[in-house]
C-alpha cells in the first residue's frame, strides 16, 4: 500500500475497528462489483493504527453470517510500521450477494451502494453468464506467456504498491488469476501476458482505420480508407501502439499566448487514451469475430469495443458507476499503470473535452457493441491553464456564466439536480478563491461573474 493506494477506493477500504455491521456491507459490495481488499486497522486517512487479529476473526464470522450466500475472502496479515493490519481480499463473486435484510450492494468509488429492482436483474443476469477471463485457454502452457512482459508487470506493481510481492512468480500468477492452480494460462493470461495471444484468441486484437472524409465511403461511394493497421501482442502493447498510431494521425494547432506558443492536438491526449483503454479493459472477449476499432475521421474518432454494457451500466449512469466485465483485466492493467483511478476515467474523459472547448463525448451502446466518439469541433476557446484542476460541475459553471454572463446558487442547482446544494456551493467558493470568479451581492441577491 504505497502512497498513492493509501486511500479507500474502488478496490480497497479502511476500517480502523472491526465492525461486523460494516464488514459485511463491505465484503458483499467488493464481491458484486469488481472485488477488492479490506484493511483493517487502518484509518480512513491511510493511516496504521492495528488491529487485534482474533477481534478480526470474531468479527468476520460475524460479517459472514450477515451475507447471503457468505462472501469467500483470503486472509493477510501483516506488519506496518510497527502495527499489526489484517488484509481480507474478496475476489469478483460469480454469484450475486446480498445482506440478510436483503439489501444488495454494489461499490461505487470509494462507497457501498444499493441497487434497485431492474438493476438487480441486470446484475443477475450478467453474474449468469460465467467468469470468461477465468477460463482455461485450450492448447496454452506455461511457455506461452512472456516472462519480460511479466517481470515489467510485476516491477510496476511492486513500484505502484510501494512493497515487494511475497511468493514465487507462479504463485502470483495463479493469485492474480493469471495461471490456473495447475498452471494452465487462463483468458486473462494470456491477454495480459502472452507471447501471442492473438494465435490463441485471434479476436482479442485491435484495428486502426484513417478515413480521409467523414464517412466510410471513398470517393464515387467506394470504401476508401487512407491508412489501415492491425495491431496484436499482449493488451498492454496494443494499448501502447494504438495510441502511436493515433498520435501519429493527430493534427497538431498552435495558438500564442503572449510571447508563448502553445501547441493543441486534435483531441486531448488523455480523453483518446481513455477510450483506448476503456475498450480493451471491457471489451467481451467471448465474442469472436469483432476485434476493437479505432476509426479516425475528419471530423471525428470513434472506438468501437464488441460485446455491450457489462452488469448494471447504462448509459445514464455510466459516469457515476464503475463495473468491470474482467476485473482481473482491469486490476493488471491498473497496478501496470494504465488506469490511473479506477471509476474516474469517463469523469475525467468529459472534463477534459470540456477543457479543451470541444463537444463532450457522445456513448452509444447496443446489445453487442459500445462505442466513444470524440469531435474534434472547437465549440468555444479552451480554458486556461488556470482553470486546471476543475471538477465536471465547475466546468458547467463556467460555461454557463460564459453564455450568460453570471450564475446563481438557484441556477447552479438547477444545471447539477443531482448534487447538495452545500457541495455546490463549495464549488463556486473554490471559483472565487482560484481568481476564476467573482462574487457579488449577499444571502438571496448573490451571483458569480467571471473576474
Amino acid at each position: 500500500m504505497g502512497d498513492g493506494l493509501r486511500k479507500p477506493g474502488a478496490l480497497q477500504d479502511f476500517l480502523s475497528e472491526p465492525d461486523p455491521e460494516v464488514m459485511a456491507e463491505i465484503l458483499v459490495a467488493f464481491a458484486n462489483t469488481d472485488g477488492g481488499t479490506l484493511v483493517l486497522g487502518m484509518d480512513r486517512e491511510g493511516q496504521p493504527v492495528g488491529v487485534d487479529p482474533q477481534e478480526a476473526e470474531d468479527a468476520l464470522a460475524r460479517a459472514l453470517a450477515r451475507c447471503r450466500p457468505p462472501v469467500v475472502t483470503r486472509w493477510e496479515q501483516m506488519e506496518w510500521e510497527g502495527r499489526t493490519l489484517v488484509l481480507l481480499h474478496v475476489p469478483r463473486s460469480p454469484d450475486l450477494h446480498s445482506l440478510a435484510d436483503g439489501r444488495v450492494l454494489i461499490r461505487r468509488g470509494a462507497e457501498n451502494r444499493p441497487l434497485e429492482g431492474r438493476e438487480i436483474q441486470q446484475l443477475a443476469a450478467t453474474k449468469s453468464v460465467g467468469d470468461h477471463e477465468a477460463e482455461p485457454v485450450s492448447g496454452a502452457t506455461r511457455e506461452d506467456l512472456d516472462d519480460e512482459i511479466i517481470a515489467e508487470y510485476l516491477a510496476k506493481r511492486e513500484a505502484r504498491q510501494r512493497r515487494r510481492i511475497a511468493g514465487s512468480v507462479d504463485e502470483h500468477l495463479v493469485e492474480i488469476g493469471a495461471l490456473t492452480p495447475q498452471g494452465q494460462p487462463t483468458v486473462a493470461g494470456l491477454l495480459l501476458f502472452g507471447k501471442q495471444p492473438q494465435r490463441f484468441l485471434p479476436h482479442s486484437g485491435l484495428v486502426f482505420v484513417k478515413f480521409p472524409g467523414t464517412s466510410l465511403q471513398g470517393e464515387g461511394g467506394l470504401p476508401g480508407y487512407a491508412r489501415r493497421e492491425e495491431i496484436g501482442g499482449p493488451l498492454a502493447r496494443i494499448i501502447e501502439r494504438a495510441w502511436e498510431v493515433v498520435w501519429e494521425e493527430m493534427q497538431i494547432g498552435a495558438v500564442v499566448r503572449g510571447l508563448e506558443r502553445e501547441e493543441r492536438p486534435e483531441y486531448p491526449p488523455f480523453a483518446v487514451r481513455e477510450a483506448i483503454v476503456n475498450a480493451v479493459c471491457h471489451r467481451d472477449y467471448r465474442l469472436r469475430g469483432r476485434r476493437i476499432e479505432v476509426r479516425k475521421f475528419a471530423d471525428r474518432l470513434e472506438v468501437i469495443s464488441p460485446g455491450g454494457l457489462p452488469g448494471h451500466i447504462t448509459l445514464d449512469n455510466i459516469v457515476q458507476e464503475h463495473y468491470s466485465r474482467n476485473p482481473r483485466i482491469v486490476s493488471g492493467l491498473f497496478y501496470w499503470g494504465y488506469i490511473e483511478e479506477l471509476g474516474l476515467g469517463i469523469d475525467r474523459m468529459i472534463e477534459e473535452m470540456a477543457r479543451a472547448g470541444h463537444p463532450p463525448p457522445k456513448f452509444q451502446a447496443t446489445p453487442f457493441s459500445f462505442t466513444v466518439i470524440l469531435y474534434n469541433r472547437q465549440e468555444r476557446p479552451p480554458l486556461p491553464a488556470r482553470e486546471a484542476g476543475m471538477n465536471e460541475r465547475q466546468l458547467k459553471a463556467l460555461q454557463y456564466v460564459r453564455e450568460h454572463g453570471r450564475i446563481t446558487n438557484r441556477e447552479y442547482q438547477q444545471l447539477c439536480p443531482d448534487v447538495s446544494p452545500e457541495t455546490l456551493r463549495l464549488d463556486l467558493a473554490d471559483l472565487v478563491r482560484r481568481g476564476i470568479l467573482l462574487k457579488i451581492g449577499d444571502k438571496r441577491g448573490t451571483y458569480y461573474i467571471l473576474k
